[in-house]
């Protein structure tokens, strides 16, 4: 090890293949992403045979990109970090097998992050890069809602001894926001990933146009406190978290596809597809003035007010979460954490309560791997290191 506290990192827990070189955790050198969005598009999703395929096509040259970016060799590096969950096994395992072998060559000492703590990483590292960014940054409890296709989860975040502990504070119940962001989109024939579009289609519509609701989430006494038949139940037991702070995006999507069919919207979504995405004269790269030009504004209408109910639930119950537990500060991020509205309406209501919040970049907000090597320097500085036999644990859990 030379002691310059270089950090190479590797994420590909879905559909991006990213490596990174970062120094002491606070420092990028480096940062490369190759995206897969071109392969699923014309699904409307991600497959998951295909993603692993187009990581390990991708793996190679993308991490000698970041060597080259940061002007460093292998030679140079103090240890390799590789998100091991959760994610896509077969993403993962790409990423995993790759990192190993490195490490074994390379006789460095191997890193394993969650991806979880990664994207909350993700605002640490910016923050730690401006001139005016938090003071004590590491000294103080942040609530933390991780947001993106994947997973909406709160998490008190809480600094000890240069390292993070975190204990779940809520989550959703089904689906997550991003995702359904995409099934909307999917369903409205707008592009893959659904985020960018909706947000940007949402600035022309009226957002109180479609009166959505919801409804707060309860816990099923006839389960008798055992956790719920939900995606991650077993690592996450719902019956254990304060039914306020439990997000639901399964019911908004079901709202959305009955408005569809009542005003007989599904015609025209198909045509836009067709026009935009998998027609034969569809455009190489479909713009949002296109799209634009597609909706009517019943559609306009309703793409709006799906996001501003979206983005107030996800305001609401997190901010009901920091006066309950009594927290200052809030860390924004995920791949939602991009979206115009939300950032807007988050910034303006910690304003009104006087808290302090703030968010990754938007190229940190996607998957990348300079926030694994960010989470990964406590656990250098601590000694945690993988096992020999590490492998992918797609269902894996972030605190407590």
């Amino acid at each position: 090890m030379n002691g310059q506290g270089l950090i190479l990192a590797i994420e590909t827990s879905c559909d991006e293949t990213a490596a990174a070189i970062v120094q002491r955790g606070e420092r990028t050198l480096s940062s490369v992403v190759a995206s897969q969005i071109a392969t699923h598009a014309r699904y409307g999703g991600v497959v998951p045979e295909l993603a692993s395929r187009e990581h390990l096509r991708a793996i190679v040259p993308v991490v000698r990109a970041a060597l080259a970016q940061a002007g460093i060799t292998f030679a140079d590096l103090d240890a390799i970090a590789v998100t091991s969950g959760p994610g896509l096994a077969g993403a993962l395992l790409v990423g995993i097998t790759y990192a190993k072998a490195l490490a074994f060559a390379l006789d460095l000492p191997l890193i394993a992050v969650n991806h979880l703590e990664g994207h909350i990483h993700a605002v640490l590292l910016h923050e730690r890069s401006l001139p005016d960014g938090w003071k004590s940054l590491d000294e103080q409890t942040a609530l933390a809602l991780v947001v993106s296709g994947g997973h909406t989860h709160l998490y008190l975040a809480r600094p000890a001894n240069g390292s993070w502990t975190y204990t779940l504070v809520g989550r959703t119940v089904d689906d997550a926001a991003g995702e359904a962001y995409d099934k909307v989109a999917k369903l409205l024939g707008l592009g893959y990933p659904g985020g960018p579009w909706i947000d940007a289609l949402a600035l022309h519509g009226n957002p109180q146009a479609v009166p959505f609701a919801f409804a707060q989430v309860k816990t099923k006494a006839h389960l008798g406190g055992q956790p719920a038949r939900t995606k991650a139940a077993a690592t996450t037991p719902i019956a254990q978290l304060n039914p306020r702070f439990l997000f639901s995006f399964s019911g908004i999507k079901t709202a959305v596809l009955r408005y569809v069919e009542l005003h007989n919207l599904r015609p025209e979504a198909e045509a836009r597809r067709g026009a935009l995405f998998t027609g034969p004269d569809a455009p190489l790269k479909p713009t949002v003035e296109a799209a634009l030009a597609t909706c009517d504004p019943l559609t306009l209408d309703l793409i709006a007010s799906f996001q501003h109910a979206v983005v107030g639930d996800l305001v609401r119950k997190t901010f009901a979460a920091a006066e309950a537990l009594g927290i200052t500060r809030l860390l924004i991020t995920g791949g939602v954490a991009a979206n115009r509205e939300l950032r807007a309406r988050f910034t303006a209501e910690a304003n009104r309560r006087s808290l302090l919040v703030a968010f990754p970049t938007l190229a940190l907000s996607t998957d990348n791997a300079a926030m694994i090597a960010a989470a990964a320097w406590p656990r250098f500085q601590a000694g945690e290191f993988a096992p020999a036999g590490l492998s992918a644990d797609p269902s894996l859990a972030l605190g407590r």
